[in-house]
């Protein structure tokens, strides 16, 4: 993503999650956000989020949100690019726009004794960006360079191929910064539609982490989204998917292959999200703890890494993992993980590894929050998912619930080895495209 992070230096508070008192704040005009006061050290850090990003991408503009992400600090208000950064860097301002394909993220931390200043210019860049023209061709010239870069690149291959086959005609069948033509095409007015589509106040999330009390955050909130447009345009439904079980190879002269695979997930809200949770830590999500590591790396040497994750998007869930391997033993390293997948859904886990597992995600949990601007993007996470405000409570209580006989349903309920499709970019030895 193309970022303007300056480099000032700010002191970091590290909060026990325990200690996290989270106060839920309602400016004058209506916006809402989640703070947590920290007084000790005169910096604060804001993290604030817009539901949509660039899935609301219009027909035939496809790279607008990202490219308009890259561009809002390029001139503001009467300030052009250079007047904006040389004011920034003044104020030791640090922040960041990110287009992402369900949001759109504005991250910013900024001193106590500079809050009025940077935050005129945060909202300048919010409210009033230039998109000259000069900026969008120079900013545009980065992003085709990118895409063409990552043309070659066999991850970038393997991910976009699975999302073409995957998802139809749904905006996540095809990657958020675009292509070269799309890009191309985009124009100044493109730029200006993102923006309104993108910044409005009926999608946004806030989380605030510092020297700020609620009523001096409620008037940051209206000074900076006040004016942004009250209602967005509709959202993309449901994402289909649509691979059935089986292999694509997408032939690439290298001697390497690389496999993403998956099939069809969870949602968060769903009763054994947490035991879906745990199994997946064991299964492929635990480095080199892993089911799939110990089998595939440790006991064959087929790779020097695999993993499984569950996707947790707006319009879909899905189980998914990845693999490289040598052309010559990628064949049975998927025939490995379709095995290893086959033996979690039929026995699930052992008492050690329930136990295990469930030592390092509680242990694990609390090292997130080690600074304001973690703690910031965390609350605005949190509201964005829909999680309650007692949440960080409750989470570890949620793992340590999970029992045996939890993971042994879900895990047949969820796994299903005979759906796995993987995607293979390169010369696989001994496989043969079955979609």
């Amino acid at each position: 993503m193309i970022r303007v992070v300056l480099t000032a230096c700010f002191a970091l508070i590290a909060l026990p999650a325990a200690a996290i008192d989270i106060k839920e704040v309602t400016s004058p005009g209506g916006i809402k956000a989640w703070l947590v006061e920290e007084p000790s050290i005169p910096f604060t850090a804001l993290e604030i989020r817009f539901k949509g990003g660039a899935s609301l991408d219009r027909e035939g503009k496809r790279g607008a949100a990202y490219l308009m992400s890259g561009l809002l600090d390029e001139g503001a208000g009467e300030m052009t690019s250079t007047e904006f950064a040389a004011a920034a860097e003044g104020l030791a301002l640090q922040y960041d726009f990110d287009a992402s394909a369900d949001s759109f993220s504005v991250s910013a931390q900024f001193l106590t004794e500079n809050r009025e200043e940077s935050l005129e210019l945060l909202r300048k860049a919010l409210n009033e960006p230039r998109f000259d023209q000069d900026a969008v061709d120079r900013v545009r010239g980065q992003v085709l360079s990118m895409i063409a870069s990552d043309a070659e690149d066999t991850n970038d291959i393997a991910g976009k191929t699975f999302a073409e086959l995957a998802y139809g005609d749904h905006p996540y069948a095809s990657k958020l910064e675009g292509t070269a033509d799309t890009v191309s095409a985009l124009t100044r007015e493109d730029l200006i539609a993102s923006h309104a589509d993108l910044l409005t106040r009926d999608r946004v999330y806030v989380g605030a982490v510092g020297d700020i009390t609620p009523a001096e955050l409620g008037l940051v909130l209206d000074k900076l989204l006040g004016a942004l447009p009250q209602n967005g345009p509709e959202m993309p439904g449901p994402a289909p998917f649509l691979l059935a079980g089986g292999e694509t190879i997408v032939p690439y002269d290298t001697p390497q292959s690389v496999a993403i695979f998956g099939h069809s997930g969870i949602e968060r809200t769903d009763p054994d999200f947490f035991a879906a949770f745990v199994m997946n830590q064991v299964l492929g999500s635990g480095g080199f703890g892993s089911r799939l590591m110990d089998e595939v790396r440790e006991k064959r040497g087929l790779t020097y890494g695999v993993y499984s994750y569950l996707v947790l998007r707006e319009h879909v869930n899905l189980v998914m993992g990845q693999v490289s391997s040598s052309n010559e033993s990628v064949a049975e390293a998927i025939e490995v993980i379709r095995a290893e997948w086959a033996k979690m859904a039929e026995n699930g886990l052992t008492e050690e590894e329930l136990a295990t597992a469930k030592t390092y995600l509680t242990g694990a949990y609390p090292l997130r929050f080690d600074g304001n601007a973690r703690i910031a993007n965390i609350l605005a996470a949190m509201q964005f998912d829909d999680l309650p405000v007692d949440y960080i409570d409750t989470r570890n209580s949620k793992v340590e619930a999970v029992t045996l006989d939890d993971i042994q349903r879900v895990a047949k309920r969820l796994l299903k080895p005979e759906n796995l499709h993987f995607v293979v970019v390169g010369k696989p030895v001994g496989l043969g495209a079955s979609n």
